[in-house]
C-alpha cells in the first residue's frame, strides 16, 4: 500500500533518480572503450553513442529506485532519496525510466549501430530485471552476477566504433566485473544493519563480516591480475604496466588491512573508485 504523499518535485529530485555518480562512471568507462577501439567514428556519432549510454544508465538507475522504493525507505542510507521521501510520484519515476530506456536503445540503434544497441538493451535488462528484481532480494551473490551490467559500458563504447566486440573489449569488461564485488562489499560492510532491516541478503548479513572481508581480498587480487590483460593484449605499454603494478599492490595491501581490521572498509571503497579511474585513465594515455 502506497503511503499518502503530497508530491512537489523539483528538477534535482528527478536528476537524483538517474544515479548521476554511477552514470558518470558509466560515461567514463564507455568513452574509454570507444576511444581505445582501433576503428574510426565521426565525432557526432561518438557523442550520440555516449549520450545514449548515459541515458541507458540513468534509466537503469531510475527503474532500480522505482522498484526498490519500499526497501529504500527502511534504510538510513537511502531513505532520503526522492521516491521513499515522497518528493516524486512513483508513476512519474516509472514513466521516466521506461522512456529513457526505450529512447536510449532506439537512438543507439538508429544513429550508431545494432551491436551497440543490443548490448545497451541487454545491460538495461540485466540490471533492472536480473539484478534488481531477481537476484538482489534472493542471493548473497547478487552483486557478483549483477556486476555484468555495470561492466558492459566499455564493450558498448567499443561496439559503437567497430560494430562488433573483441577480446580487447571484453578484457575491459572483465576488469570492471571483477572489481565490482570488492568495491561494493567494502561499502556494504558499513550498511549491515540497513540491509538486515530491509531484508536484503547481502553477503555480510548472511556470511558475516570476516567472510566478506576474505571475499574482498580474493576479488581484489583477481581484479589486479585482470588489469594486466590490456598490457598483454598490446593495448597499452610499459607505463601502464608499471601503473597497474603500483596501484595493484596498494589495492591488495589495503584489502588485507581491512581483513585484519587495520583499515576502514569505507576508505577501501573510496580507493577502489580511484583505482578503477586511474587504470582506465592510463589506458587512454597509452
Amino acid at each position: 500500500m502506497e503511503q499518502a504523499y503530497t508530491y512537489n518535485p523539483v528538477l534535482s529530485d528527478y536528476w537524483q533518480l538517474l544515479k548521476p555518480r554511477v552514470m558518470s562512471l558509466v560515461i567514463f568507462t564507455g568513452f574509454c572503450g570507444l576511444f581505445l577501439a582501433p576503428g574510426r567514428i565521426h565525432p557526432i556519432i561518438a557523442f550520440t553513442a555516449i549520450l545514449s549510454l548515459a541515458m541507458g544508465a540513468g534509466a537503469s538507475g531510475c527503474l532500480n529506485m522505482w522498484w526498490e522504493r519500499d526497501t529504500d525507505a527502511l534504510m538510513k542510507r537511502t531513505a532520503s532519496r526522492s521516491l521513499p521521501a515522497g518528493r516524486v510520484d512513483p508513476d512519474s519515476a516509472l514513466a521516466l525510466g521506461v522512456i529513457l530506456s526505450c529512447g536510449s536503445v532506439f537512438i543507439m540503434l538508429v544513429a550508431v549501430n545494432a551491436v551497440a544497441a543490443f548490448w545497451l538493451a541487454f545491460s538495461i535488462f540485466f540490471y533492472v530485471i536480473i539484478y534488481t528484481v531477481l537476484l538482489k532480494p534472493r542471493t548473497s551473490q547478487n552483486i557478483v552476477i549483477g556486476g555484468v551490467a555495470g561492466a558492459l559500458p566499455p564493450v558498448i563504447g567499443w561496439a559503437s566504433v567497430m560494430n562488433s566486440t573483441s577480446l580487447e573489449a571484453w578484457s575491459l569488461f572483465l576488469i570492471i566485473f571483477l572489481w565490482t564485488p570488492a568495491h561494493f562489499w567494502a561499502l556494504s560492510l558499513q550498511c549491515v544493519d540497513d540491509y538486515k532491516r530491509a531484508g536484503i541478503p547481502m553477503l555480510p548479513c548472511l556470511k558475516g563480516e570476516q567472510q566478506t572481508k576474505l571475499q574482498i581480498v580474493l576479488y581484489t587480487i583477481l581484479t589486479v591480475l585482470s588489469s594486466y590483460l590490456p598490457y598483454y593484449l598490446k593495448m597499452a605499454g610499459l607505463l601502464y604496466f608499471l601503473t597497474v603494478t603500483g596501484l595493484g599492490v596498494a589495492f591488495i595491501i589495503l584489502s588485507l588491512a581491512v581483513y585484519f581490521s587495520k583499515y576502514s572498509s569505507l576508505s577501501l571503497f573510496s580507493y577502489s573508485i580511484l583505482y578503477l579511474f586511474l587504470i582506465f585513465l592510463n589506458l587512454l594515455m597509452n
